[in-house]
């Protein structure tokens, strides 16, 4: 082989291995990880106790709750849909739990009645996108203003208290005194989630829906029949989020869980999940989720105000949505 053959393949493989780079570096869920680790090193430099392993499990406490109904929103936006209401619902439920927990229900009960007051709000949802084949995002702008307005009504100026120890166990508790309850609720149902999403037919069914719905129907798949599912769960969803957070807090306030919703979608669309439909994993969710976790609870040791929590959480979705753009190759820029 000569010198000059020897020179060229050398360049080709630095060709690859600069192009293999690229390519990676360009995946959504590899440039959130790295983000991660910035954000997690960033923050264990100036910040003194941010490494500390109680600490950190500790602050799963803040987004669990916002995490999990995260899960649902995310198929729903794979498929074109978007649930506004959701914080709503939330709000809906623990007022629910709080009137069975005067009435004298049992403790477990509250749960079944915190989960089943979610479920109708999803069904109401899903029942108005599907029926009457009107937009989410009018159907659920009006819902999110009924739920919430219901929970007012009820409530007053009052407030719910006095809840079971019940649900303070599993909203402030821990397994082996380690794991925060809530976090591993979260953790069990992510895992769900992306079986079901990333490992069934179910999952390839919903990006079928996502890419084009009129194709999904002419392949035969019920597509109204997914979305009034998908509304359903993430009604369930609160409705769950609902009961850990009214044992976390111990009670229920008129602004209970007040702008979660803008939250949660903003872990997804974060995530990589897109607006138009069809594209997105939950590894890139779970990955936005841990990044806006770890970047409140170290702007929470630091004293920041919460209002430059809101503006630092908007700039990162900003870079993390511009970034795939400058990574790419001047031939794919427009």
């Amino acid at each position: 082989m000569t010198q000059a053959t020897l020179s060229a393949a050398k360049h080709q493989i630095a060709d690859n291995a600069s192009f293999n780079w690229r390519a990676l570096l360009q995946k959504w869920e590899v440039m959130l990880a790295l983000l991660l680790l910035v954000v997690m090193a960033a923050n264990g430099v100036l910040l003194d106790h941010f490494l500390d392993l109680d600490n950190l499990a500790d602050s799963t406490f803040n987004f669990s709750e916002k995490a999990l109904i995260a899960l649902p929103m995310a198929l729903l936006i794979l498929c074109r849909e978007i649930d506004l209401s959701v914080a709503g619902a939330l709000a809906l439920s623990s007022v629910a739990m709080g009137l069975a927990n005067q009435a004298g229900l049992p403790p477990p009960m509250l749960f079944l009645v915190g989960i089943g007051t979610g479920v109708l709000c999803g069904l109401v949802n899903g029942l108005l996108v599907t029926a009457f084949r009107l937009p989410s995002i009018v159907v659920t702008i009006g819902t999110v203003s009924l739920f919430r307005g219901l929970a007012s009504v009820v409530l007053g100026d009052k407030a719910f208290t006095s809840y079971p120890q019940l649900l303070a166990d599993w909203g402030q508790g821990y397994f082996f005194d380690v794991i925060p309850r809530p976090f591993a609720v979260f953790v069990v149902f992510a895992l769900l989630f992306s079986f079901v999403l990333h490992a069934t037919v179910v999952g390839r069914r919903l990006y079928a829906i996502g890419n084009s719905p009129e194709a999904a129907r002419f392949a035969g798949i019920g597509v109204n029949r997914y979305r009034l599912c998908l509304f359903i769960a993430s009604g369930a969803m609160a409705g769950l989020a609902a009961c850990l957070l009214t044992g976390r807090i111990g009670s229920t306030r008129p602004n209970i869980a007040l702008g979660w919703e803008l939250e949660v979608i903003t872990m997804v669309i974060l995530g990589g999940v897109k607006v138009a439909g069809g594209k997105g994993s939950m590894v890139g969710v779970l990955l936005a989720i841990a990044v806006l976790g770890m970047v409140n609870f170290g702007m929470a040791l630091a004293n920041i105000p919460g209002i430059i929590m809101t503006i630092l959480v908007g700039v990162l979705l900003l870079v993390t949505i511009v970034l795939p753009h400058l990574l790419s190759t001047p031939g794919k820029r427009h």
